[in-house]
């Protein structure tokens, strides 16, 4: 979500700063090997839209001493590959840290996007953005009145069997939720803009009942029943700065 922002705002100056290391690494590598990382990506001996290649590529992270001899560039042309050809999209990790979505089996994935690759690298130098992985309270150290800051966190779970906290192996449970919201506040008192997305549920709601909240539809495609896929509730937060 932090990056469709990114990408509709396009911003001339911002910081974006995501646990998921993985991503951050991606977007180094398209701003500063975009040559190399395609030239990766279009080895079609080493990434194939098979289910065999697919396993195979998924399974590096698992074995640490293999996974760490990749160069960064490999590892973003992994990872480039597998949101393609894996099922729906989804990147979710397990306890371990390891990528767990399964293959999508989709008949001409566009694995190699050069067009839009080079136009992402184009926007990243001819910005200033600042790439950073870490604690979202470091990521804000030092912002001035007046700026803008969303925060998109693993969504609160809208029932007991809904905990979804795939996207990184730590999880975000609700005293991060919490810590949140503090420095929401924090940041409110000190006059910058805040935006925070999440899902609609009676937790979230309470949290942030000083806030404006926003009752939006989002569409979500992710769900083995057919029947279950559709448009859910979720939430836009915002101060009154």
């Amino acid at each position: 979500m932090v990056g469709a922002v990114l990408f509709e705002l396009q911003p001339s100056k911002a910081v974006i700063n995501d646990m998921n290391s993985e991503l951050i690494n991606v977007y180094n590598v398209i701003k500063n090997n975009i040559d190399e990382l395609i030239e990766e990506l279009s080895d079609e001996k080493k990434y194939i839209n098979t289910s065999e290649c697919f396993y195979n590529t998924r399974e590096l992270d698992r074995n640490p001493k293999q996974y760490n001899k990749l160069t960064g560039i490999q590892k973003a042309a992994r990872i480039l590959y597998l949101n393609k050809t894996c099922y729906n999209g989804l990147y979710r990790v397990n306890s371990m840290g390891a990528f767990n979505s399964p293959f999508g089996n989709y008949k001409n994935p566009n694995i190699v996007n050069d067009i839009t690759l080079r136009a992402v690298s184009k926007y990243f130098n001819d910005s200033d953005i600042t790439f950073s992985t870490g604690d979202f309270e470091k990521a804000v150290k030092g912002i001035k009145k007046g700026s803008f800051v969303y925060f998109d966190p693993p969504y609160a779970p809208i029932s007991k069997t809904s905990n979804f906290t795939g996207y990184n192996e730590n999880g975000f449970g609700e005293s991060e939720q919490r810590r949140l919201k503090e420095l929401c506040d924090t940041l409110s008192k000190k006059g910058i803009n805040v935006l925070v997305s999440n899902s609609d549920c009676e937790f979230i709601r309470d949290l942030y009942k000083d806030y404006d909240i926003i009752e939006i539809k989002a569409k979500r495609s992710i769900n083995c029943n057919s029947d279950g896929r559709g448009e859910i509730s979720e939430v836009l937060i915002r101060n009154k700065c």
